[in-house]
């Protein structure tokens, strides 16, 4: 068996995450005022892929990682988007990766902070939820149908990220 290999952890931004989905920030460029000026609505952040579905609201609790950590498996949704919007203010990570022959490639690993949630688009190659230090909620959009919407596949070599320096 082949040496893990160690991944950088990048900073989450609009520009580099945009192969894989949006980023979910307040972004001033997008701001309407509602409710007679009271209210800034950051419109239109990301977009949600449904296939024909209906979209849903759900809360994770997610636990938080140990690291280094190994990051041995992507999954994705061939049916519809999925996205992740931070409750408790804390940073987290985000793994992706580009599909290379219906197989995840070499994993992109960005450290978001507590203010900035991530709509991965549908078929996006993604690590499940990684949280740092402390238990951490995120409210989910996703599809909503019966039929299976997750791929599951592992690599031959983990790769590992230390752990992050928010």
């Amino acid at each position: 068996m082949t040496m893990p290999q160690h991944l950088q952890i990048q900073l989450l931004t609009k520009a580099a995450f945009a192969p894989f989905g949006d980023v979910i920030e307040a972004d001033p460029a997008t701001v309407r005022l509602i409710n007679n000026g009271t209210t800034e609505r950051f419109h239109r952040l990301g977009t949600v892929e449904t296939d024909g579905a209906g979209a849903i609201i759900s809360l994770f609790r997610g636990q938080p990682r140990q690291f280094p950590y190994a990051i041995d498996m992507m999954e994705r949704h061939p049916f519809g988007s999925q996205s992740f919007h931070p409750l408790s203010g804390r940073p987290f990570l985000v793994a992706v990766a580009e599909d290379v022959g219906s197989r995840p490639g070499e994993p992109k690993i960005f450290l978001a902070r507590g203010d900035q949630g991530v709509n991965y688009r549908r078929n996006v190659w993604h690590h499940p939820l990684m949280v740092i230090g402390s238990p951490s909620d995120f409210l989910v959009v996703d599809r909503d149908r019966p039929e299976n919407n997750l791929e599951e596949l592992f690599y031959d070599t983990p790769y590992l990220i230390s752990e992050p320096i928010p």
